[in-house]
C-alpha cells in the first residue's frame, strides 16, 4: 500500500520555437514567455495571468451558440482560435490551475486545449492527473494511455499509468512504464520512488533502498520516499533506521497515518511501548478505520517481540 497519491505534472513548454509560431501576434509570445518564466519562479497568479492575456490576444472571441443555448454557459465553445499556439497556453494555463486546486479550471482547459490540437499528449497527460484528482479512474487511465500514443517521449505519462496500473495489480505493466519512464528521464523521483515500492513488494528489499535512496536524492522533500525506505529497513529488522526515516516522513506530511503506525510497531519491537502507543493513538485519530489492521499487526509484533526475548 502506498501512502499519498501520486500526483505527477510538469509545465509543457514544447519548446518556444516550435510554439511560438511566426503568425502568433508578439504581444501574446510576449506574455506567454512572461508566464513561463513566472511558473519557473513560483508565483503562480501572475503565470496564470500571463497566461490568460496570451489566450486572449492569440484568439478571437465570438459565440458559436445559438439563441436556443443561450443558458449553457461553456467559454471554451465561444473561443475561435488563431493558430496552434493556443492550444499550449491552454495546457499550461491548466498546469497552473491544477496546481492551484482548481482542478474544474484546469481540467476546462486541457479540454479548451485539446479542441484546438487534438493530438497534444501533454494535454492528455494533465487531464489524465486532474480526472484521477476527481476520482475518475477509468477516465484517467484513457487519457494516460492517450498522451502515451499521442507522444512517446512523455516520461510522465509512463510514470502515472505505472501508478494507476499498480493500484489494479498489474505488476508486470507497472514495470515497463517505469522502465520506459527511466530511460526518457532518469530524474523524475516518483518513478524512482513507485520502483523502491515494487521492489519492497517483492522482498528486495536492497534494491528497494537504492530505488528510495535516489528518489530522496532527486526529491528530499518527498515524505513517501523515507515512509518507502522505513518500511524496508523494518522488513530488514533495522529499527532504529525505520524509525529514523518514518519520523523524517511525519516532519515533511504529519498526515499520514500508515506512518505512524508503522513507526509505533517498530517502537514496539523495540519494546518502547508507551512510545508505540502513542503512535497508535496518532494513526487511529488519522484513520480509525484502520483498527482492523492495527491490531493485527500488533499481535503479530508482539509474538515476535516474546520469541526473540
Amino acid at each position: 500500500m502506498r501512502y499519498i497519491r501520486l500526483v505527477l505534472i510538469t509545465v509543457f513548454f514544447l519548446g518556444c520555437s516550435a510554439v511560438l509560431q511566426a503568425q502568433t501576434p508578439a504581444e501574446a509570445k510576449k506574455y506567454f514567455q512572461q508566464g513561463v518564466k513566472s511558473y519557473g519562479e513560483g508565483n503562480l497568479g501572475v503565470a496564470f495571468e500571463k497566461y490568460s492575456r496570451a489566450i486572449e490576444i492569440s484568439s478571437r472571441l465570438g459565440s458559436r451558440k445559438s439563441s436556443s443555448d443561450s443558458s449553457k454557459d461553456d467559454a471554451d465553445d465561444q473561443i475561435t482560435v488563431i493558430n496552434p499556439f493556443t492550444a499550449v497556453a491552454y495546457t499550461n494555463r491548466g498546469i497552473v490551475r491544477y496546481l492551484q486546486n482548481d482542478v474544474d479550471g484546469a481540467i476546462a482547459d486541457f479540454n479548451a486545449a485539446l479542441r484546438i490540437n487534438p493530438g497534444q499528449g501533454e494535454a492528455y497527460l494533465g487531464r489524465g492527473v486532474a480526472l484521477r484528482a476527481k476520482g475518475n479512474t477509468e477516465q484517467a487511465k484513457a487519457d494516460f494511455d492517450r498522451a502515451i500514443a499521442a507522444n512517446k517521449r512523455l516520461p510522465e505519462a509512463y510514470t502515472n499509468r505505472a501508478d494507476m496500473r499498480l493500484e489494479d495489480g498489474n505488476v508486470d505493466g507497472a514495470l515497463s512504464d517505469l522502465k520506459a519512464s527511466v530511460k526518457l528521464n532518469p530524474r523524475i523521483a516518483e518513478t524512482h520512488y513507485l520502483l523502491g515500492h515494487i521492489s519492497t513488494g517483492r522482498n528486495e528489499l536492497s534494491q528497494a533502498i537504492i530505488y528510495f535512496n535516489r528518489a530522496i536524492e532527486l526529491k528530499p522533500d518527498m515524505a513517501c520516499s523515507y515512509h518507502g525506505r522505513g518500511t524496508a529497513y523494518m522488513k530488514l529488522i533495522n529499527f532504529d533506521a525505520a524509525i529514523e526515516d518514518f519520523t523524517r516522513a511525519l516532519e515533511l506530511n504529519p498526515e499520514m497515518p500508515n506512518t505512524f503506525m508503522n513507526r509505533g510497531l517498530a517502537w514496539l519491537m523495540k519494546n518502547e511501548d508507551e512510545k508505540a502507543q502513542k503512535d497508535f493513538a496518532e494513526s487511529l485519530r488519522l484513520n480509525p478505520a484502520l483498527k482492523p489492521e492495527l491490531e493485527k499487526r500488533v499481535e503479530l509484533a508482539k509474538g515476535l517481540r516474546v520469541r526473540k526475548q
